[in-house]
């Protein structure tokens, strides 16, 4: 491991140990006798970057499947910007959210919000883990990240792990003896010529295809989702960073919902094995869901306030 690596291990605090922590008990069971929900109608929110044309059908397949469990209408609302999902949950608006990690852990402290599942790619809890990487065009001079410096950049989301908390961070780490924070990164002709926000890693990528930046980071798996669904073509971008591994996205629900509601949602979550949804949605048909508590996301907190302070 090179002077780099320990590092960007070190700071990040060891996300895949992280990754391991938490609690799998998903054979606990919904008690039959619980009261019946006081609730009319039950919401679900999607980060901007979780919208496309090909997860449409296996999304509504997911709230129907949702709605027959619960006896009421469920309805799914997709959101403009990350901070909205915490707001609409915040104002009792949304009852459940796929929220990314820093989402989530500032929905956590603003909102109440309570994990109940986080990502797996195979199903099991080790495998709970994604990384951001940064992209250049195929044929970029940038071969590191140490020939950032005066380049043009477009993050994501203030509110984006891979997008934007993580590269941060990492980019930082590149460069100590600029003594950079999250101001000067993020303004132009500090650090960067030009910085931007894309909004969604989709449309970083698009900018970095297009040439209107000269990098992006982006989540390693949105990046092989869109190549797949034929969204970029394959060997258009490379990848000149990878990070240490981030504990995988979460599903989240409202802390002030009944208690029925809550245990009903959760034992949904944690069983759900539609496949379809699974391929389009998350991106492996043999992705689950499991079991979460908000120890699996300290690190970032710890990270945001570091870096946000």
């Amino acid at each position: 491991m090179n002077a780099l690596d320990r590092i960007i291990t070190l700071t990040l605090a060891c996300f895949a140990l992280i990754a391991t922590s938490g609690c799998e008990d998903k054979d606990k069971k919904v008690d039959a006798t619980l009261p019946k929900q006081a609730i009319s109608q039950f919401t679900i929110a999607y980060l901007p970057n979780e919208s496309t044309e090909q997860n449409a059908d296996a999304r509504n397949g997911m709230a129907k499947d949702l709605s027959a469990l619960l006896g009421v209408k469920v309805i799914e609302y997709q959101a403009s910007d990350y901070n909205a999902v915490i707001e609409a949950m915040r104002t009792n608006k949304v009852d459940m959210a796929y929220f990314g990690p820093l989402s989530f852990c500032l929905a956590y402290e603003r909102a109440n919000a309570e994990p109940i599942g986080m990502k797996a790619k195979t199903g099991k809890k080790e495998d709970a883990t994604y990384k951001s990487v940064l992209i250049v065009k195929a044929e970029s001079s940038i071969r590191s990240i140490k020939d950032l410096k005066g380049k043009t950049i477009a993050f994501v989301d203030p509110n984006s792990t891979s997008g934007n908390l993580i590269p941060s961070a990492e980019i930082m780490q590149a460069f100590p003896e600029e003594k950079l924070d999250m101001d000067a990164l993020h303004t132009n002709g500090v650090f960067f010529s030009s910085v931007m926000f894309s909004g969604k890693h989709q449309a970083g990528l698009q900018a970095v295809l297009k040439g209107d930046v000269d990098v992006a980071p982006i989540s390693d798996e949105i990046l092989k989702q869109e190549i797949k669904n034929g969204n970029a073509p394959d060997g258009a971008v490379k990848i000149i960073h990878s990070s240490s591994p981030i504990p995988a996205e979460p599903m989240a629900i409202r802390s002030n919902l009944p208690d029925d509601v809550k245990a009903k949602v959760k034992h949904f979550i944690l069983t759900y094995n539609n496949e379809e949804y699974f391929e389009k949605v998350i991106g492996k048909n043999t992705a689950r869901f499991v079991e979460c508590t908000i120890e699996d996301y300290k690190n970032i907190i710890e990270l945001n306030k570091r870096l946000n302070k």
